[in-house]
């Protein structure tokens, strides 16, 4: 059975989500295209870009898009198989730019529908801690928890993954296979 064509992939940091994702997209006989949201602000961020990197192989078309994803999306075609990861970071990156996070991800979920591209996205699910003590990082998990939701509602499959392992969520458990 061949994977569909929208997946998300949610887990908390640490979880396996990368990795599984991954897995998904090996599973495609479709060329790899890796879309990443990480910036490298300081040398463990560099460090662990430049191992993930390294991990994926030199099959893997690299787009580095912090917070254009959409125009990253754009570029991609029906022959490939699209990992964005995460959707967390690219968050991140929108409400650190002071850009309107409801806004960037309608655009981001329009272009996910306009994309002819299989497309994996890897998400944190952010709705397992306790209530933020700050105005920006409870505005961050407003705005995850959001996203989250209306990517799930337009995933063909979503997969919580904790501790490494694959939950479905929605979607049938064989689309895995």
């Amino acid at each position: 059975m061949s994977l569909p064509k929208f997946i998300l992939v949610l887990g908390g940091a640490a979880s396996g989500k990368s990795s599984f994702a991954e897995s998904l997209c090996f599973q495609s006989p479709k060329s790899r295209v890796y879309i990443a949201t990480a910036q490298g602000f300081d040398n463990e961020m560099r460090a662990k870009i430049s191992d993930h990197r390294s991990q994926r192989g030199p099959e893997w078309l690299t787009i580095e898009a912090p917070l254009n994803v959409a125009s990253a999306l754009s570029t991609c075609s029906a022959k490939q198989i699209v990992l964005l990861d995460c959707a967390t970071l690219w968050l991140s990156n929108v409400l650190l730019a002071d850009e309107d996070a409801a806004i960037a991800s309608a655009t981001l979920l329009a272009a996910l529908a306009t994309c002819p591209a299989q497309v994996i996205v890897v998400s944190n699910e952010v709705g397992h801690g306790i209530v933020p003590d700050n105005k920006l990082t409870r505005q961050f998990r407003n705005a995850q928890g959001r996203l989250n939701q209306l990517l799930a509602a337009r995933a063909d499959l979503v997969v919580q993954v904790t501790a490494g392992l694959p939950q479905t969520l929605k979607g049938e458990a064989g689309m895995l296979i």
